[in-house]
Parts: structure tokens; C-alpha cells; sequence
């Protein structure tokens, strides 16, 4: 299966949860044929994951009732898939700022990262 097939698998199973919401994060870059000059796109590229996102949470006691979001990044790889560097970096910031983050290779991978 290839990673473009593990990433829309995983973005159908985990579309039928409320507490998801997560976005395909296209990184690259392109010339720009007017000015002949490189542009990047996509969130933290080089390194973004696949998918960024929001996952819903209710927490401690002087929020009680108030819903907030955890932003929340899966970079999708196939079973044999290596991560690299960058996106390893990307993925240990987003941890250490307290969002969700990690490596999925399978729906069952990513229902766990998001649980």
C-alpha cells in the first residue's frame, strides 16, 4: 500500500470523528515563472507533516464545560517508510509545545495518536 493510500485511509476513518479535524498539508516548492524565483508552500516546510489539524478536548476544572482545540500533526509513512530529520524535528516541536504529534502507518496508528 502506498503512503497516499495509508493517508486517505486514514483520513476517512479518523473524518468520522467528532474531535478530529485535520487538513492535507501540501509542502514544496514551485519557480514562480514571473520572477523566476523558488516559493514554498505548506505549513513548516521543509519537515510539516501530512496532516495537521485539531483535536477537540475538555479540560481541567476552571475550564469545566469549555471546548478547545490541540493542534495536532500525523506525518504518514508506509510500514517500511523512514521519517526524516526534518520532519522528526517538526513533529518533537509540536509535542514539546504541547500539541499531538507523531508517525502513523496505519488507521489503527493514527486512531491511537489521536485517542
Amino acid at each position: 500500500m502506498s503512503e497516499q493510500h495509508v493517508q486517505q485511509a486514514i483520513r476517512l476513518a479518523l473524518g468520522t470523528r467528532p474531535d478530529v479535524t485535520l487538513w492535507r498539508n501540501n509542502c514544496g516548492k514551485l519557480p514562480d515563472p514571473r520572477t523566476n524565483r523558488w516559493v514554498e508552500f505548506g505549513v513548516a516546510n521543509p519537515g510539516g507533516s501530512d496532516l495537521i489539524g485539531l483535536r477537540t478536548i475538555t479540560i481541567g476544572p476552571e475550564h469545566v464545560g469549555r471546548t478547545m482545540a490541540v493542534f495536532s500533526a500525523c506525518e504518514v509513512k508506509t510500514p517500511t517508510g523512514r521519517v526524516r530529520p526534518e520532519q522528526q524535528r517538526f513533529i518533537d516541536f509540536i509535542r514539546s509545545r504541547g500539541g499531538i504529534a507523531g508517525v502513523a502507518r496505519s488507521v489503527e496508528e493514527a486512531q491511537r495518536l489521536f485517542s
